[in-house]
């Protein structure tokens, strides 16, 4: 019986050891890297893969000015990044979307954006059943281009919790741990490379902290 335990244990280590883990990033301009100086190197998702190491292929999905609302000026759902996401098939994803939403002539549709919300993470599930982490919006520290903080902070990001809570899913928290550095914001909305570094650890802490449980699941959808 020891050997046959020991046996089954060298097979799953194995695997583990080869099982290269897909992380899609989808978001706006934050994800993507606005303002970020050689952001290809420097925007979260590219820092979030050097910290992951090679064992894990980090993709950067992030659209600028980008909606979860389907309604909004500039949906996330009409980019081929989007679709590139999907066709990736993922065994993570982190969604972080809900600035530009905020928008006055967007967020008239806020009735909207927790299904909207929602579709998103069951479109997700059917395509690859990935482990979802939702990313609450980093704070907002100024209104610039229509993006407003209280919408953020009051509206939004209540949404994100309780969708998180309905769907047994690890919410990520951007906003506290920001509250006081407003000096990584230099333009107020967008981190720049120490705040997208910032990003990157409090998000990859969430997947190692989750890591046998996101192996566990990459490996029984590779079984199915």
């Amino acid at each position: 019986m020891k050997g046959i335990f020991v046996t089954a244990m060298c097979c799953f280590l194995a695997l583990a050891s080869s099982a290269q883990i897909k992380v899609a990033c989808i978001g706006n301009s934050i994800t993507y890297g606005s303002g970020i100086e050689n952001r290809e190197v420097y925007s979260y998702p590219a820092q979030l893969q050097v910290m992951l190491g090679e064992d894990w292929d980090v993709q950067n999905f992030g659209v600028s000015g980008r909606t979860m609302l389907k309604q909004g000026d500039n949906p996330i759902w009409d980019e081929p990044a989007f679709a590139n996401a999907l066709a990736f098939k993922p065994d993570v994803v982190i969604i972080k979307l809900g600035t530009n939403d905020s928008k006055d002539f967007n967020w008239k549709y806020k009735d909207a954006f927790p299904g909207d919300y929602q579709s998103m993470i069951d479109t997700l599930q059917s395509i690859s059943n990935p482990v979802i982490f939702l990313c609450q919006p980093v704070p907002v520290f100024g209104k610039r281009w229509s993006i407003d903080s209280l919408v953020v902070v009051d509206e939004i990001v209540p949404v994100v919790n309780e969708l998180g809570q309905r769907n047994d899913l690890t919410v990520i928290d951007l906003q506290s741990p920001f509250m006081d550095r407003k000096d990584l914001f230099p333009d107020l909305i967008h981190p720049n490379g120490h705040g997208a570094a910032w990003m990157a650890g409090i998000i990859g802490r969430y997947l190692l902290l989750d890591y046998n449980s996101i192996l566990q699941n990459k490996l029984r959808n590779e079984r199915k």
